[in-house]
C-alpha cells in the first residue's frame, strides 16, 4: 500500500450529466484510462491502483518517472495508451497480464503514458492538506518533465471539451469545486460530467427471462462493412415497457437468421437463454461509450424509430467522421485545443 504519508484512496466523482453553471470550479478531461497514485515514500517507487493493486510492474516503461519524483512524493493521475491520437482503453485491458514476457513485448509496442492531474506529496511536503488552485499552482512548478493534464476554470470552455472529446477517446469532463482540501476516497466537491449519448440500432436478438413469454434484454446491432451486421451491445427491458416490446419482438422472432451473440450476459447469475429476431426493428437507445466494438455498459431502451429502415443504422451512429479541428490527445497535452 501507498506510504504512511500519503492521502489513499484517491479522491472519487460523483457521476452528473451537466457543468456545474455557478464558479469557483476548475475543469479538467476525463482520462479514460486506469487510475494511478506514483508515489515513492517508502523507498522505491510504486504504481497504485484505486483500490491498491501495484501496477507498476504491468507498465515498466513508466519506471523512469522514478528519477523525476524526489523522495517521499506522490502525484495523483492517470494511466493511458493512445493509438492514432486517440486513447485506447482496449490497449489498456490487455496490458494486465500475467506474464512478464508478454508485459515486455507490449510495454514496447504500446507503451503507455501518465497523465498528472493533482499533487500529492512533494519532498515530503504534504501538499494534498492545500486547496486545490494551490495544489496545481505547486504541480505546475514542481513537476517538471511529468505530462500535466490541462485544466480550465471557463465553463464555456468546459463544455466546448465536452462537444469535442469524444473524437479523443475522452471520457467526459471532471469538474473540481475550488477552495477543497485533497479528500482520500471522497466524492465530495469532485463532478464527473458524461452527458449520454444515443444511436438507432436494429433489435437482432433478445435474452430471455422466461422463454419464450418474458424478456429480459434486447440484442442491438449496427451495419459495417459490406452489410455485415455487427452485434455491439445490449439494453435491458423495463418492466414498465415490457409488454409493448414484446409485441412487437414475438412476430419477429419466427424465420429469424440462425445467429449467435458473443457477449455474457450481465443481467443475471445463470446464462440466459437467447433468440435472433429477424432484424426488421429499429430502436433508440441511450448509451455512454463505444469501447471497441461494443458498449461499454448495457444501453437503455428509449423507443422504437418505425420511421428509420434498419439499414440506415450504420456504424457512423456512433462513430461519425472525424473532423479536422477535434482534438488528439497529443494536442490537448499541449494545451492545443
Amino acid at each position: 500500500m501507498p506510504g504512511p504519508n500519503v492521502p489513499f484512496p484517491p479522491m472519487e466523482a460523483q457521476l452528473v450529466k451537466e457543468l456545474p453553471d455557478s464558479n469557483g470550479w476548475q475543469f479538467e478531461p476525463k482520462w479514460d484510462g486506469f487510475r494511478g497514485v506514483l508515489e515513492n515514500d517508502g523507498g522505491e517507487l510504486a504504481l497504485w491502483s484505486r483500490n491498491g493493486r501495484p501496477l507498476l510492474r504491468y507498465f515498466p516503461e513508466l519506471r523512469p518517472l522514478g528519477e523525476l519524483l524526489p523522495p517521499h512524493s506522490a502525484l495523483d493521475g492517470e494511466i493511458v495508451i493512445a493509438r492514432d491520437g486517440v486513447l485506447d482503453f482496449d490497449s489498456m485491458q490487455m496490458r494486465l497480464h500475467p506474464a512478464e514476457s508478454r508485459v515486455r513485448k507490449l510495454a514496447t509496442e504500446i507503451p503507455a503514458d501518465f497523465v498528472v492531474f493533482d499533487l500529492l506529496l512533494w519532498s515530503g511536503e504534504p501538499v494534498h492538506k492545500q486547496p486545490l488552485e494551490e495544489r496545481r499552482t505547486e504541480l505546475e512548478r514542481s513537476a517538471d518533465g511529468f505530462r500535466l493534464s490541462p485544466t480550465t476554470a471557463d465553463t464555456d470552455e468546459a463544455q466546448e471539451w465536452l462537444n469535442s472529446f469524444e473524437a479523443a477517446g475522452l471520457d467526459g469532463v471532471i469538474a473540481k469545486r475550488l477552495g477543497l482540501p485533497y479528500l482520500p476516497g471522497s466524492r465530495d466537491g469532485v463532478l464527473k460530467v458524461k452527458p449520454y449519448k444515443t444511436a438507432d440500432c436494429v433489435i437482432v436478438g433478445v435474452r430471455w427471462k422466461e422463454k419464450p413469454t418474458r424478456i429480459a434484454t434486447l440484442l442491438l446491432g449496427l451495419y459495417g462493412k459490406g452489410g455485415k451486421m455487427d452485434y455491439v451491445g445490449s439494453a435491458a427491458v423495463a418492466a414498465s415497457k415490457h409488454k409493448e416490446i414484446f409485441e412487437r419482438i414475438e412476430p419477429l422472432l419466427k424465420g429469424a437468421p440462425d445467429r449467435g451473440f458473443s457477449e455474457p450476459n450481465r443481467w443475471g447469475t445463470g446464462e440466459l437463454a437467447e433468440s435472433a429476431v429477424r432484424p426488421e426493428l429499429v430502436a433508440e437507445v441511450r448509451y455512454d461509450k463505444v469501447q471497441g466494438n461494443r458498449f461499454r455498459h448495457g444501453s437503455r431502451f428509449l423507443r422504437f424509430r418505425d420511421d428509420k429502415d434498419p439499414e440506415q443504422c450504420t456504424w457512423r451512429e456512433v462513430r461519425p467522421p472525424r473532423r479536422k479541428e477535434d482534438p488528439t490527445f497529443e494536442s490537448l497535452l499541449a494545451g492545443r485545443v
